[in-house]
């Protein structure tokens, strides 16, 4: 009877401690919904112990956006809500023994939506961008090198930045650090096509004709860009003086894309008039203005000159 009793006892005990053991853990549950307040199936909740021992914990949501995770020892944890599509939010709280500790709700916004959130880094970037342009556009042309400076050692090479400071370079006529900030834009992006053609220019404008051409050579040959580069690079060409080059590149321009680029058109007119074949010179200026080019600067020129060619 004796050991019966003990045995007894002991079992009695072991009752006893098994709540307490239970209370050493704590609970987190909680919600991940979108910016609507709509539940978030599947989103993954990471859970880490910020107390100085590393323990991680990933559980997903169900189809009420909830989640919960069970066993965590109480104090300080940093949980993080994501979900593919969307930016992810982090928390921290303290999770404590007994009852269920019910964190706030995680309320997910879209990437695009994020993005668009003041105090953003990507509405910082756009601000900062946008004063460094103001500042050029007025002739504070030190200050927007600053800016310009500033935005790139924030953010690193974004072409436009570079495009943008080499600009500002070429109007303080500093020729060295325009050529730099160009070709980090190019290196950025090297099917930049605009930057190709403004760094010729450039060279251009130097009187360094064997450069230019050296950086028309460079350029995309291919795709959107190239046909980009192709018809904008006849107009180079013609600054550089290489007007049978630039004939060259016009008609390629039009092989490529015979709509998009007008002025085109208007050039091949006048290389034809310089060879005295008006039938082919009547025929680029109708095919010019055919396509409604209400914005070039060569509209008026050009009605003048086939209204002339027609009468003779």
């Amino acid at each position: 009877m004796k050991r019966a009793f003990i045995a007894g006892g002991l079992l009695l005990g072991l009752a006893l401690l098994a709540p307490s053991a239970q209370a050493q853990t704590g609970t987190a549950r909680g919600k991940v919904v979108d910016a609507e307040g709509k539940p978030l199936a599947e989103a993954k909740v990471l859970v880490e112990f910020s107390g100085g021992i590393t323990r991680k914990f990933e559980i997903k949501t169900n189809k009420k956006g909830e989640f919960m995770q069970v066993g965590l020892q109480p104090g300080p944890y940093h949980f993080t809500a994501s979900k593919e599509g969307y930016q992810p939010v982090s928390l921290d709280y303290h999770v404590s023994l007994g009852d269920p500790t019910t964190l706030p709700d995680f309320k997910l916004l879209t990437a695009a939506a994020a993005a668009q959130q003041p105090g953003s880094p990507q509405v910082e970037l756009k601000e900062s961008f946008q004063n460094a342009v103001a500042l050029a556009t007025s002739g504070k042309l030190d200050e927007a090198e600053a800016a310009y400076i500033a935005v790139l050692a924030k953010h690193g090479d974004i072409p436009e930045v570079d495009y943008n400071l080499a600009q500002v370079y070429i109007l303080k006529k500093d020729w060295a650090k325009a050529e730099v900030s160009f070709r980090k834009a190019i290196e950025a992006r090297p099917d930049y096509a605009q930057a190709y053609l403004a760094l010729s220019q450039m060279f251009v404008t130097m009187g360094d004709k064997a450069k230019a051409a050296e950086v028309l050579a460079q350029a995309p040959k291919e795709g959107a860009a190239g046909a980009t580069m192709v018809c904008n690079s006849g107009l180079t060409l013609i600054n550089a003086g290489e007007n049978e080059k630039a004939q060259e590149a016009f008609e390629k321009c039009i092989a490529a894309d015979p709509t998009g680029f007008p002025d085109a058109y208007f050039f091949l007119a006048s290389a034809a008039m310089n060879r005295n074949d008006i039938p082919k010179a009547i025929e680029m200026l109708e095919k010019f203005l055919s396509l409604n080019p209400s914005k070039s600067q060569h509209l008026a020129t050009a009605q003048a000159l086939l209204a002339a060619l027609k009468k003779k």
